[in-house]
């Protein structure tokens, strides 16, 4: 194994913690235009889908890059302010794009690329984004749904030539690749930089907008839980249009200067992954609890991980035995996190700390966390409750302002001094937080935070169902899978061949990977006297089959 990680004093490390944001604050220009020139090392290790070594980029090619596309964006009339959906794989030109829009104040709204043709044109007409910016392969879903998103203007294609779109690379060939911070408006610290899209149960996705100050806060993730290092070479695996990619793939490891590797590979395929860690040299890791439960079931005595120093998950508790699992193989705990589309990581288990298998660990330098009730009052050892974050000046480092366009929700998150995450959890006598469930009905499921209610939502334009109700089955590997309880429409038979053909359904009309894996059809579905679905009886009635 290479060098040992960074053993920290919990309680030393958070009274001594301070982050300073200044005013004027522009990660792409402060942080990676500063490395390119202060230490052009490698900021990207790009790999191929069968693990071979593609290209590298340094810190200094990304500057050049991103410079090319600022000034491109500055030539098309966008300006400061403006809204791009931006929707690509792994590669390069996601780093070029993104880094091009801070650097001139345009706000990229990264979308993952599972989503169909209807997810886009929800997120663009919710924004009123004027670009849409996305690879070749995702041209056609643009084309279905351009002519119903009044506010875009301007398209563009990476990888390709499509009529009617600019192709990335020839507007980029004809720019500079340098800009004049000067002559561009300043980006302030309070501003936004990025939305994410989060979902909800009784609503479709929300807008969670992330300012400038964001990305320097990610400076607790990287330090802290990730223990990135110049010298290192981490790989998360995630998707780009996730707020995990912020995480993972972009803040904390450039704030380290370490390099990042990029697989653009579909999917997860063990001996593949494992090749990566070890012909690559991975340091630091970071995977699902879906990926650590598949690789604990395997014979892992031939694998490779000599390099490999720190290892951490986040999406759900780890059990006990996938842990266990995976040190006898590599010699490294697993360090759990928690953290929200909405915050950056809050609560982590840190090196140096002893990992109580299960338990988040405590709360990060810089944020207030506990387990509150409904009229914010804090909770004994053992008692479930809400966890929240606490309200104080200065504001908590990487905690979002409000839902965008959402008062209603945002008034229900933020009350009684604190943010209420939507989860609950208990804390022990340590000051350890144990995550209990959702206090919605978000489903998990191998990391992907699934709405019941666009679940159901699609299932209901079926012309065979009359109703459904979308809850989360416990799944080993999964953690939870999505369970459809169904009642059909006159006329249908509750077949099989039914079950399948409304599973097709739901992946043409939502994000393939929030399609129903267990169908259950029912005459009724339970009800309250007011005619509410009562989830909870089928969340119980899930978990026991």
């Amino acid at each position: 194994m290479s060098a040992s990680i960074r053993k920290f004093d919990y309680e030393t490390m958070r009274a001594d913690f301070h982050l300073d944001v200044p005013d004027n604050f522009n990660f792409a220009f402060d942080v990676v235009g500063k490395r390119a020139t202060e230490n052009n090392k490698t900021a990207l290790l790009c790999i191929d889908r069968s693990g071979r070594t593609v290209t590298k980029h340094s810190y200094a090619d990304l500057d050049r890059l991103s410079n090319k596309f600022a000034n491109a964006l500055i030539t098309l009339g966008v300006n400061k302010g403006d809204l791009a959906f931006v929707m690509m794989p792994r590669v390069v030109e996601w780093y070029q794009v993104l880094l091009g829009c801070t650097k001139t104040g345009v706000v990229a709204m990264p979308g993952t690329n599972l989503l169909t043709a209807r997810d886009i044109e929800y997120r663009i007409n919710q924004a009123d984004a004027r670009l849409a910016i996305v690879t070749a392969a995702h041209v056609e879903k643009v084309e279905q749904i351009k002519a119903n998103c009044p506010s875009l203007e301007l398209l563009v294609v990476v990888g390709g030539e499509c009529p009617g779109w600019y192709a990335l690379e020839e507007i980029c060939s004809a720019e500079r690749d340098t800009v004049d911070r000067a002559l561009l408006p300043p980006t302030y610290k309070d501003e936004l930089m990025l939305i994410y899209f989060t979902s909800g149960t009784t609503q479709m996705p929300k807008m969670v907008g992330r300012d400038h100050a964001y990305a320097l806060a990610h400076v607790i993730t990287g330090n802290y839980w990730m223990d990135l290092r110049e010298d290192d070479i981490h790989w998360t695996l995630t998707d780009t249009g996730w707020a995990k990619a912020a995480w993972g793939l972009l803040y904390p490891p450039f704030l380290a200067g370490a390099t990042v590797l990029l697989y653009d590979g579909e999917g997860f395929d063990a001996d593949v992954h494992l090749k990566i860690i070890a012909e690559h040299a991975v340091t630091t890791f970071c995977a699902p609890p879906t990926v650590y439960r598949v690789l604990a079931q395997m014979d892992l005595s031939g694998a490779d991980f000599s390099s490999l120093r720190h290892c951490f998950g986040a999406g759900e508790p780890l059990n006990p035995e996938a842990m266990r699992a995976w040190k006898g193989a590599t010699g490294c705990d697993i360090y759990d996190g928690y953290g929200q589309t909405e915050t950056i990581n809050i609560v982590a288990n840190f090196p140096g700390m002893e990992v109580r298998p299960g338990s988040m660990g405590k709360p990060v330098p810089g944020v207030t966390v506990d387990i509150i009730d409904d009229r914010g009052t804090v909770l004994k050892d053992h008692e479930v409750g809400h966890i929240g974050v606490k309200l104080e000046e200065p504001w908590p480092p990487g905690l979002f302002h409000g839902y965008i366009h959402d008062d209603a929700v945002t008034a229900q998150a933020f009350r009684n001094g604190w943010y209420y995450t939507g989860d609950t959890a208990t804390r022990d006598e340590d000051g350890y937080i144990w995550f209990v469930g959702r206090s919605d009905d978000i489903i998990s499921s191998a990391s992907y935070r699934i709405s019941p209610f666009e679940v159901e939502s699609a299932l209901i334009e079926h012309v065979a169902v009359l109703e459904s109700a979308v809850v989360g089955k416990p799944d080993k590997i999964r953690g939870e899978i999505v369970m459809a309880y169904v009642t059909l429409a006159p006329g249908f038979v509750p077949d099989d061949d039914l079950a399948r053909e409304l599973q097709e359904f739901v992946k043409q009309h939502t994000a393939p990977y929030k399609y129903p894996r267990a169908i259950v059809f029912r005459d009724a579905l339970p009800k309250t006297i007011s005619g509410k679905i009562r989830r909870v009886e089928l969340r119980e009635e899930a978990a026991k089959t």
